[in-house]
């Protein structure tokens, strides 16, 4: 009975039931940045924008060239702030600091030091963030709710530390994603967040005009690989132009490598991939020490790619790979990155796919072919300009004559300068073919983009891609018809 008793004194045995509840407290704050608080107070989550603070929100008042976050605090504490941190003294609960950038960084190492969390980083110049969102979802489910990721698109600079300083002390799991548009930008992100396990999704010619060319473009992302802690795992996809040179950059750091995709030669290869009814695909992988059968939601062939590199992640994580594919199973698009939308059109619905977040060469062609391959009674493409291109624009936007075609899209309306280009190739198969064309319109915004829509009418059965760059304002479109009453 005794010895019963002493056993129930131990419980529980899980180290992590001994660390704090809250995400960070005056003390732990005064800690990690040197800085001296005001007030005891507790913190559930960590802010940077007034307009997003939760109630329990620490607010970090950050400085750039033209604003400075002090001027916000008032605003941040009337959504429900409990502190501060701030480099001068203010009249609220505050954490003082010598400078609230260097602090928030100090916050995020300070969080990714006190946890025990596997820390997955991922990049790519096209997916990182639905492959994100699939790998935390893959993790939160495998571990019942102890993983963590960054929100949205907090992949720069700013975002990364702001994510990882919200890493619970009791996560078991933390999906990071990182973004560049410069030579340069990835490897102190990296060195931020130290993962266990870092992904490429892909190489494209996203940010060419600032990178060059695409062999930079790869090298520049190879560049997670130096944050990987000791005995980390580079995983990188097999079908990529790029792949040698990627593999040669992750062996050159002496770091584990695990390739994934359609090659015979891919650790995580592909065997069959079945598109199934509800649009997505049946897919069955060869994992080298075992096959694996698993339903992927998400409609395309490339997130049948991006699956391969989810279990790929999860596998060297040291997740479940069941629910992993439970996971693939019911992930629906987000918001702006393939959210699907029933509309109303005459004589019943039609289907709108939200791609307006981002746009490149890549993305246009996957996102494309799917539509293509999406059964509708007409396929309607809103496309808007891809940026970034530099002196690649015009041929990048021409190109995509082709896959409108193979998809044998009916009608395209074309938003914005760098459009022209893909108008005048559009015209000029128009004139001259004797086989498919599609109809077309070219317009220089969104509300103009709107009334063409309008002009051409929807009809039940239609299916609509809207897709471009987000500078471009096609989200514009996609409210104006998800927001009308159904």
């Amino acid at each position: 009975m005794n010895a019963a008793r002493a056993l129930l004194r131990q419980w529980p045995l899980d180290p992590r039931d001994a660390l704090p509840l809250s995400l960070w407290d005056a003390a732990s704050i005064e800690a990690a940045t040197g800085g001296r608080a005001s007030h005891a107070f507790q913190a559930s989550g960590v802010e940077m924008d007034s307009r997003d603070v939760r109630p329990g929100d620490v607010f970090v008042a950050l400085k750039g060239e033209a604003m400075d976050g002090h001027k916000f605090i008032p605003a941040a504490f009337a959504k429900g702030a409990v502190a501060a941190i701030t480099d001068r003294p203010v009249d609220f609960p505050h954490v003082l600091v010598k400078d609230t950038t260097a602090a928030l960084h100090a916050l995020a190492h300070a969080a990714r030091e006190r946890s025990s969390a596997v820390r997955i980083g991922v990049t790519g110049s096209v997916g990182k963030t639905g492959v994100k969102e699939a790998i935390f979802a893959a993790l939160d489910r495998a571990s019942r709710g102890a993983a963590h990721r960054s929100v949205r698109s907090y992949n720069n600079h700013v975002g990364v530390p702001l994510s990882l300083a919200r890493l619970p002390a009791r996560a078991q799991f933390g999906v990071f994603e990182m973004g560049m548009n410069h030579q340069g930008e990835i490897a102190p992100l990296a060195d931020h967040v130290r993962p266990h396990v870092a992904l490429i999704t892909t190489i494209a010619p996203a940010h060419i005009e600032n990178l060059g060319s695409m062999e930079a473009i790869a090298d520049e992302k190879s560049q997670i690989f130096t944050g990987l802690v000791e005995g980390g795992t580079a995983i990188i996809p097999a079908d990529s132009e790029y792949a040698d040179r990627m593999i040669a950059n992750a062996r050159g750091l002496g770091v584990k490598v695990v390739t994934f995709g359609r090659s015979a030669h891919a650790d995580v290869r592909l065997l069959d991939a079945i598109p199934s009814a509800n649009g997505g695909s049946l897919v069955t992988a060869d994992l080298g020490t075992a096959r694996l059968c698993y339903s992927v939601a998400e409609p395309g062939e490339h997130w049948v790619a991006n699956s391969l590199g989810v279990m790929a992640a999860v596998r060297a994580a040291g997740g479940d790979l069941a629910s992993a594919g439970l996971a693939l199973a019911e992930m629906g698009g987000l918001k702006g990155r393939g959210a699907r939308f029933s509309i109303d059109a005459a004589g019943g619905k039609a289907l709108l796919v939200d791609e307006s977040y981002n746009a490149n060469p890549a993305s246009m062609r996957a996102t494309l072919k799917a539509l293509g391959q999406t059964p509708a009674h007409r396929r309607i493409a809103v496309l808007g300009s891809m940026k970034e291109l530099g002196d690649f624009a015009e041929g990048f936007h021409a190109q995509l004559a082709d896959p409108l075609q193979e998809a044998k899209i009916d009608h395209v309306i074309l938003v914005g300068d760098e459009m022209r280009a893909l108008a005048a190739e559009l015209g000029r198969r128009s004139a001259n073919s004797l086989g498919f064309a599609p109809q077309f319109a070219h317009c220089q915004t969104p509300v103009e983009a709107i009334a063409a829509l309008d002009d051409f009418g929807l009809i039940h059965g239609d299916a609509v891609l809207v897709k471009g760059s987000n500078s471009v304002g096609l989200g514009r479109l996609v409210s104006h018809y998800t927001s009308a009453p159904s």
